[in-house]
Parts: C-alpha cells; sequence; structure tokens
C-alpha cells in the first residue's frame, strides 16, 4: 500500500473513532493497531494530525486515539525517524497538560505514549518533560506520574536527568498541599529512588559509569525531610502508605551520616503505623528495605531500636493468615526478610529473642516463631 492509501485508510478509521456504539469503537482501535504494526510511521503521523485537526473532539475519543498509538508504539518505536518521534512527543505532551483538571483516562494514555516512545528517545522525551517543569510553580500530576513511569521503564536514560528533575521539583514540595498532588510526588520519588538504585546496582551496563550515589544524596534527603517530618502526619491513610512506600528505597540514597541520624525516629515512626494500618505489606517492604539501608551503612542504631523492631515484627509473623489476599501473603514474607536482615546483623540478640518464645504455650506464637527460625536458618 501506498503512504496516501494508509494515510486515508488510517483517517477512515479515525472518523469513526466516535461511534456511539463501544465495540465499534474497539474495532477501530483494533484497526489501528493493525494498521499501525504494518506501517508504524503513517499510521502514526495520521493519528498525530488527527488530533491536532480535531481540537474539539471530546477526550473520551482523544484517549482512545492516544491508546492504540501506545499499542502501535509499544513495538514498533525503533521504527520511528527522530522527526516522527519528536511530533508524537510535542502530541502527547499538549494531550497529557491541556487541562489543570484530573481527567485520568486521557491524560493516562498520553503519559503511556510518552513512556512508550521514551524507551527509544528518552532524551527528546525527558527534556519535553522538564520544560514542564517550571520554577515556582507545582508540576501537573501527570508529569509526575510520566516521571515515575519512565524511571521503572527506562532507568538508565532517566537517571542521568535526575539532578535537574529533582532541582526542579524540590523547591516546590513544600507547596503540595491537596493530598493527590503529594501522593503523586511520592510515587515520582519511590520511583526516581528505585531507577537510582537500579543504576548504581548495574554501573557496568549504565551510560555513564561515574555516577554515585552522592550525585542524588543531598537532593533525595531534602525530600525525605518534607515527607517524614511532614506528610506522614496525614490523617490520610492514602498519603501515609505513598511516604512509606517512598521512604524505603530513598532510605538507600540518603547519606550515611544522615540516615544513622534518622534512624531513631525513622524506625519508631514506622513501627506506630502498624497500628493504624490493616494492611501492612506496604509497611513491612518499607522497614525491610530501610534495614538494609541500615544494615549496609553498619549502623549502631539498630541495636538500640532492636527490641521494638523484633516486639512489632513477631506480633507481625504470628497473626493467623486466613485470608488469602496475595498482600496477606506478601506482607509475611516482607516480615521475614526484615528477620533475616536482623539475622545478619545481630544473630546473638535475635536468638536470645526468638527461643524463649518456642517454649510459650501460646500455639500461635510457637508456630510464628518457629517460622521466624526456619526462614533465618534456610537464608543463612
Amino acid at each position: 500500500m501506498t503512504e496516501s492509501s494508509i494515510k486515508k485508510l488510517a483517517s477512515t478509521l479515525l472518523d469513526a473513532i466516535t461511534d456511539k456504539d463501544p465495540m465499534v469503537q474497539e474495532q477501530v482501535c483494533s484497526a489501528l493497531c493493525s494498521l499501525g504494526e504494518v506501517r508504524p510511521v503513517e499510521t502514526l503521523r495520521t493519528c498525530e494530525e488527527y488530533l491536532r485537526q480535531h481540537d474539539k473532539l471530546a477526550h473520551p475519543y482523544r484517549a482512545a486515539v492516544l491508546r492504540a498509538m501506545e499499542r502501535v508504539l509499544s513495538s514498533r518505536a525503533s521504527e520511528l525517524d527522530k522527526d516522527t518521534a519528536s511530533t508524537i512527543i510535542l502530541l502527547a505532551s499538549s494531550e497529557m497538560t491541556k487541562t489543570k483538571d484530573l481527567v485520568w483516562d486521557w491524560q493516562q494514555a498520553a503519559s503511556g505514549v510518552l513512556v512508550a516512545v521514551g524507551r527509544q528517545f528518552i532524551s527528546k522525551v525527558m527534556e519535553e518533560l522538564l520544560r514542564k517543569l517550571h520554577p515556582g510553580t507545582l508540576p501537573h500530576c501527570a508529569v509526575l506520574h510520566t516521571l515515575a513511569s519512565l524511571s521503572v521503564a527506562n532507568a538508565f536514560g532517566v537517571v542521568p536527568f535526575l539532578p535537574s528533575v529533582l532541582s526542579s521539583l524540590l523547591p516546590v514540595l513544600g507547596m503540595a498541599k491537596q493530598d493527590t498532588v503529594r501522593v503523586a510526588f511520592c510515587s515520582a520519588l519511590q520511583r526516581f529512588s528505585e531507577g537510582a538504585l537500579e543504576y548504581l546496582a548495574n554501573l557496568d551496563r549504565a551510560p555513564d559509569p561515574t555516577v554515585r550515589k552522592d550525585a542524588f544524596a543531598t537532593d533525595i534527603f531534602s525530600a525525605y525531610d518534607v515527607l517524614f517530618h511532614q506528610w506522614l502526619q496525614s490523617r490520610e491513610a492514602k498519603l501515609r502508605l505513598a511516604v512509606v512506600e517512598a521512604l524505603g528505597p530513598m532510605s538507600h540514597l540518603l547519606p550515611s551520616e544522615r540516615l544513622e541520624e534518622q534512624l531513631p525516629k525513622l524506625l519508631p515512626g514506622i513501627l506506630a503505623l502498624y497500628k493504624k494500618h490493616s494492611e501492612t505489606f506496604y509497611l513491612s517492604k518499607s522497614l525491610g528495605q530501610i534495614l538494609e539501608a541500615a544494615v549496609s551503612v553498619g549502623s549502631r542504631t539498630l541495636e538500640t531500636q532492636l527490641d521494638a523492631l523484633l516486639a512489632a515484627l513477631h506480633s507481625q509473623i504470628c497473626v493467623p493468615v486466613e485470608s488469602s489476599s496475595p498482600l496477606v501473603m506478601s506482607n509475611q514474607k516482607e516480615v521475614l526478610r526484615c528477620f533475616t536482615v536482623l539475622a545478619c546483623s545481630l544473630p546473638d540478640r535475635l536468638l536470645a529473642f526468638l527461643l524463649p518464645r518456642l517454649d510459650t504455650s501460646n500455639e500461635r506464637t510457637r508456630v510464628g516463631t518457629l517460622q521466624v527460625v526456619r526462614h533465618v536458618i534456610n537464608s543463612a
């Protein structure tokens, strides 16, 4: 098929995207994707042109077109030329931030396009996103979401940009008053930290092997200060959990002396949340990461916090697992991981805590204790 016939076919399909029948819409998107598999550049350019020329098209239909574009890009982004990539990036960026209100299906679809292109053209995508970060102004939630998603999808590509991203975001962190914005910041900081840790763990494959933890440590500590001392005190459970999820990987990037200085407050702060949340998986996962960070810097604070840690973790492992919920099972695994970390650092104290509990008359306590002992031995 010639380029003009591809464009004509794609345009005909796009004109049918507004059909009131959801089945027809789905068929149109599927056909666009099939066309895009064969002729990705022409199909994507036609979609871009269509959205640009139909500015009044309602957002559900815009989202449908963007989702079709993302599906094509997920397997065909490598076939794009730089000009086409740039055009698509500008379109998706514009669609994503066209309204300040949260219109999640539309904004997520546009974000998905940017992430898909970012696997192949990360510099262009990051440059566009950085242009969306204005001094003294809170970023659009969708921009934060996209930066977070890119950190997962392409850590090697994003991490070199992190110092610039953090220097733009941190000055406005304190301006975030709405929980939705704060949660978006937490998610982004979590993903940035995870991306940085992945990068640092694979420097032999990284584009810049000279990157060190110090490049992020000061900025991450500034963010930690806001998250732990201000946002963790929120009454909103969702925000508290978002903060906790971020603090786990962030703890690995804190300067060693700062982490040691914060542990006497950080560990009790996390443990206190066990009483406030019935769903404890994210607490246990984050606690495990913080303990690993503490052990890696040779923390002496762990010893003074050990009794409280062991008591809280032991009570978690002794809770009957009656639910088949994946999160409940995952929590058990994370709690056991915490015990393993402590066993590597303070084995004598751990045994002194566990052994007397094997003699108790409470069956659940004995079973839980045996579970810990078995896990620690198997992990040795």
